[in-house]
């Protein structure tokens, strides 16, 4: 099997526009359905209101209708005596109409009757029989809203390529259109490729990873206005890849597929699609993204082939596959786009677009963006991220405060948010769950130190901290003084949680101190630098170091410093899964992995919080909700690893 190398790498926009170039991509055609199925579908044509709305004067509240001149002089003091004429009810024709001196009961929602130009509520005024007293005046045309004043006739209300909402159809239903026409769904196949690919739902094995992007892609599709349809895995066998894609080329309107686009070995799509029509597009200049192969057949029918990594998937259906689509299905969206600050610098390499998902959270400067992975495998980001930004294949590096602009995934409101920003626990996610505060809560798992840089810069409500000061051996409160924030921010006592070493069960190594890390026959899994845990053991091996008179950085004596990784669950995982012998890690992970466990120290587990943010309702919330040490009891799900201190939720 030959080698197939990428052709001449393509910017996304290039790609884009050569494929419309060369497809001309277009609705299908036009169909006429009931409103009421019109949720999701683009509208076809322009609409224009065919009368007015409200179409006749309408009262808007439950009163009397009255005209104003006769009751421009009266208040509490001196009430205005008119005779009640009659009733209009909703849906009633009016019988009678408002001379001098005389008053009209009406309903909301009535027709507004002859010579009335005003309703006064019940409210303000008193009745006997037929006499009202009026107690307060009103304006000409108060609590009326009279014939077109929302919605004149001839208005255009909608335009052509209007994805339909609720809110639209709720329109046209008052304007009492029944039918719409609407483009016709193209229709698409999706394919998952890739021999490490396991159906959800099925045992995983070593090397073998879930299907993502099958799902990821239909679903994504079918939001855009696609009627999709999701295939299932194909093998890494050439004639059955074309057996299937060719079938679905005659069914379909295009034909996606993840995984085996790469140049290597494995690249059965790429010859597929060569096979059956014109390759376009061979390769992005773009990170993530670069895998992607699009063709066109002698049908006309498109061909892509998406990266089989999910955020690289994920990223090429954003910029890529949804302009395309949106020509086929006929839909006018403008992209929300936002400016935010970038909190940190970015080294890239020159040639490639990055394509980087961001978290939103507010600053002093307006919106930070702060990354949120740069793993074209991550599935986390798909979630925890508001939209993405763009930096440029010229820049090899962008510095921190630089403004970028984020392109939303949806438009989003982050100021109502519980930004905490710094070290992780899921003791810290259950507390906010069993106190409702979760589903308003955005968490950026960055560690300890960057937490702290963030509340400095003024960009996070909370940040969890766990930061062992060397000098002290005190958590926590020196930091104040090094951030120079003693004047700014507030310690919150939050708990204290049970570190160590987390061993393969049993114990095979036999390791039982940090000592035990320095064997040549011992390999460790470290955390990341700005972690509480890694300035932890960085602390105990330069101590450890020094006793024993060894002069050498302990990336040279340990093996497996700088194997890192960025959570608790991923040092018990590199264990478990034998890429290491030990890791230093809070003590739930090796009872949720069945490891052993060798206790080491309690760290204390704070919450560092800007003294401006104090006030700020969820932050209020969050600290009521630490001192009920009864929910923060139930929250806990591994209850031998955590202590809760009689002081939680006070300042420290």
């Amino acid at each position: 099997m030959s080698r197939k190398i990428f052709h001449e790498l393509l910017s996304i926009k290039d790609a884009v526009r050569l494929v419309e170039e060369k497809v001309k991509p277009a609705p299908k055609g036009v169909e006429e359905i009931d409103l009421l199925d019109a949720a999701g579908r683009i509208l076809a044509e322009d609409i224009y209101a065919p009368l007015d709305y409200p179409p006749f004067d309408r009262s808007e509240v439950d009163g009397y209708a009255v005209r104003s001149i006769d009751v421009e002089w009266a208040d509490e003091l001196s009430p205005v005596v008119l005779r009640v004429v009659g009733f209009i009810g909703v849906g009633e024709e009016p019988s009678v109409a408002c001379s001098q001196g005389k008053a009209v009961e009406i309903a909301t929602g009535a027709v507004i009757p002859r010579e009335c130009d005003s309703i006064v509520i019940e409210e303000h005024v008193e009745r006997s029989g037929e006499s009202l007293k009026v107690y307060r005046s009103v304006s000409p045309g108060e609590n009326i809203s009279t014939a077109g004043s929302d919605i004149s006739a001839g208005d255009l209300v909608l335009l052509k390529g209007t994805k339909l909402s609720h809110e639209h159809i709720a329109v046209l239903s008052g304007l009492g259109v029944k039918k719409v026409k609407v483009y016709v769904k193209p229709k698409a196949a999706v394919y998952s490729t890739g021999v490490e690919i396991t159906e959800p739902g099925f045992p995983l094995t070593l090397g073998k990873v879930y299907d993502v992007n099958g799902r990821l892609i239909t679903s994504y599709l079918r939001e855009l206005g696609v009627d999709a349809v999701f295939k299932g895995l194909l093998p890494d066998d050439y004639s059955i890849v074309r057996e299937e894609i060719e079938k679905s080329i005659n069914e379909y309107d295009l034909v996606l597929t993840s995984g085996g686009t790469s140049a290597g070995l494995g690249d059965l799509v790429y010859r597929v699609f060569e096979d059956l029509g014109e390759v376009l597009v061979h390769g992005l200049k773009t990170k993530p993204g670069k895998p992607t192969v699009i063709a066109l057949t002698s049908n006309g029918k498109l061909l892509i082939g998406l990266p089989g990594f999910p955020l690289s998937c994920y990223m090429i259906l954003r910029g890529v596959v949804k302009p395309i689509v949106a020509r086929m299905t006929g839909v006018r969206e403008i992209e929300p786009i936002a400016d935010a600050v970038l909190p940190m610098r970015i080294r890239k390499q020159v040639g490639k677009a990055w394509l980087i998902p961001v978290s939103l959270v507010e600053g002093p400067r307006g919106y930070a963006a702060y990354p949120v992975s740069f793993s074209s495998g991550s599935i986390a980001s798909l979630v925890y991220s508001d939209g993405y930004i763009e930096l440029p294949e010229d820049l090899d590096l962008v510095e921190a405060g630089s403004r970028v602009k984020v392109y939303l995934f949806k438009p989003v409101e982050v100021s109502s948010r519980l930004n905490i920003i710094g070290s992780n626990d899921p003791l810290l996610m259950d507390i906010l769950r069993e106190a409702g505060l979760a589903y308003n809560s955005r968490i950026l798992n960055v560690g300890s130190l960057a937490g702290w840089r963030a509340v400095a810069r003024g960009e996070a409500d909370i940040a969890p901290t766990h930061l062992l000061d060397e000098e002290s051996m005190v958590y926590n409160k020196p930091f104040l003084k090094r951030f120079n924030l003693e004047s700014k921010a507030v310690l919150i006592r939050g708990f204290d949680r049970l570190i160590g070493l987390v061993v393969a069960k049993g114990n095979p190594k036999r390791i039982s101190s940090i000592e035990d890390l320095l064997r040549s026959d011992v390999r460790i899994v470290n955390r990341v630098k700005g972690s509480g845990v890694r300035v932890y053991l960085d602390y105990m091996l330069k101590k450890l170091l020094a006793e024993k008179g060894v002069e050498a950085d302990p990336s040279r004596v340990v093996n497996g410093y700088t194997y890192e990784v960025k959570t608790h669950t991923a040092v018990a995982l590199a264990v478990k899964q034998g890429r290491a012998d030990a890791g230093i890690a809070s003590g739930y992970v090796a009872e949720m992995f069945s490891l052993d466990f060798i206790p080491l120290t309690w760290e204390q587990y704070d919450f560092l919080v800007p003294k401006d943010r104090l006030r700020k309702t969820s932050v209020e919330e969050f600290i009521r909700v630490l001192k009920n040490t009864e929910l923060v009891e139930r929250s806990m799900r591994y209850k031998g690893y955590y202590r809760i201190p009689a002081d939680i939720g006070e300042p420290v």
